[in-house]
């Protein structure tokens, strides 16, 4: 049975009586806004829960596959969008005039950072403004996007009381971040506790409730600004951690000490000690870009987040690492740079995934090419390299044979997907630099193997 947490209620306007009413019997139509990694997911926890579920992007691609089962985010496997296709309580649109007939909007779009390093809230004030030109009394809107503290009051509610409908009496406001992890096993939407801050009570009360009908666990707050700050601690905690293990492991490869097996020893710790792990930079849309928002958002209060900033460097500076470590290693072997085959092996940004958002993968690519590398790269799950924001690369993943690793002078581990044949790395490889101990208790047989 699911339970949420949610504060008592008194009093409530007929609106919210209403809703209420609709969202215990499965009347209620609920919109999903962005059919992404987070909004995905959404659409079948509240399908599974009896709802009738509006799918809004403007994104044909993701339009026509829905509309014929196919999978187009292939952690979540095929069996739901084919579930989708079928289903007569489901419909995907790009026509926000069908958001008029929802009884909850929920917001799941981008929130990233610009040049120099600031939020772009572009994305949730465009989507707002839509959701406002239907607002309609007896409506509940849900911002799930990442952002710093403030956002749902400051900059979403103003634009939807534009409707001069009362927020709390008319409609109802509140933020719930996403917390989905693509790829991880164990755990689902339905199983990750959810967090719910409404702008008022009456808003927490019933984003709680609907969100209840099919998660496990949901945890009311007290505001949308405590929900917002959780989101970004989270994420904060995991960057300075991470940072932490990425700045020691130069330091000890100067000891000639194996900072994978610091690691495992310190682990064997039961209390006081959490395992990090360093690599060649952060990726995902969550960790490199989250910190930000709360350094830019501190700055307006007088208050410089030195921690997080200097975190923030040491990850981003991962990347030029490890490039300093193929250098390195191309020197033992007698060659340059420039003029040298490289294959990356791994793109995404974590293993076992086809999610390449904010890879450092992109930057180890272009920092290569800058100093005269073919670069090419092998990923089992990306078959071809998207456009991203920064960087536009043309290039397909090239099959992982003995030819390929003969005719290459280094082989770069960036991403240790399962899939990967390591031992066949050991054995036609001339020089395999490691970025995340894919290579632990693999022999090399034929070529040296760097740590990086």
């Amino acid at each position: 049975m699911k339970q949420s947490v949610a504060p008592l209620m008194t009093e409530l306007s007929s609106s919210a009586e209403q809703l209420s009413k609709r969202l215990d019997t499965r009347e209620a139509r609920i919109a999903v806004v962005g059919l992404g990694y987070v909004g995905l997911p959404l659409v079948r926890l509240l399908h599974e829960a009896g709802f009738r579920v509006l799918g809004f992007d403007q994104d044909d691609t993701k339009l026509r596959k829905l509309a014929a089962g196919e999978a187009y985010l292939k952690h979540l496997g095929t069996d739901l969008v084919q579930t989708l296709a079928k289903s007569d309580r489901f419909t995907a649109t790009k026509d926000p005039v069908l958001l008029k007939d929802a009884d909850a909007v929920i917001l799941c779009v981008p929130t990233p950072i610009g040049p120099h390093h600031e939020p772009d809230l572009s994305y949730i004030v465009d989507t707002t403004r839509m959701v406002a030109r239907t607002l309609h009394p007896g409506q509940l809107v849900v911002l799930e996007s990442t952002t710093y503290p403030g956002t749902t009051r400051e900059t979403c509610l103003p634009i939807l009381k534009s409707s001069r409908l009362e927020c709390g009496r008319d409609f109802f406001l509140a933020f719930s971040p996403e917390r989905e992890d693509p790829g991880r096993q164990g755990v689902t939407t339905e199983t990750i506790p959810k967090l719910v801050g409404g702008v008022d009570p009456v808003s927490t009360m019933l984003a709680a409730k609907m969100y209840g009908t099919g998660v496990d666990s949901v945890v009311a707050v007290e505001s949308a600004e405590i929900a917002e700050a959780a989101k970004l601690l989270e994420n904060i905690y995991r960057a300075v951690n991470i940072a932490l293990v990425n700045e020691l492991k130069p330091v000890l490869h100067a000891m000639d000490i194996d900072i994978w097996k610091v690691i495992q020893a310190a682990s064997t710790k039961p209390f006081g000690f959490q395992a990090f792990y360093p690599g060649p930079g952060l990726g995902g849309h969550c960790i490199p870009i989250d910190p930000f928002y709360l350094t830019w958002r501190a700055h307006e209060f007088g208050h410089h987040t030195r921690f997080i900033e200097l975190a923030g460097e040491v990850n981003s500076a991962m990347p030029r690492y490890v490039v300093s470590r193929v250098t390195e290693g191309l020197n033992q072997v007698g060659k340059a740079v420039r003029g040298s085959r490289i294959l990356i092996c791994g793109i995404s940004y974590k293993p076992d995934i086809d999610d390449v958002r904010e890879t450092p993968a992109a930057e180890i690519i272009q920092l290569l090419a800058d100093l005269g590398a073919d670069a090419c790269y092998h990923d089992p799950h990306v078959p071809r390299f998207p456009r991203m924001r920064r960087h536009a690369f043309d290039m397909d993943s090239v099959e992982l044979s003995k030819e390929t690793l003969n005719a290459c002078d280094c082989v770069l581990i960036v991403t240790n997907h399962k899939a990967i044949d390591y031992k066949l790395l050991a054995r036609e490889s001339q020089l395999i630099v490691d970025t995340r101990n894919a290579m632990a208790g693999i022999e090399v047989l034929n070529g040296i193997l760097v740590q990086a």
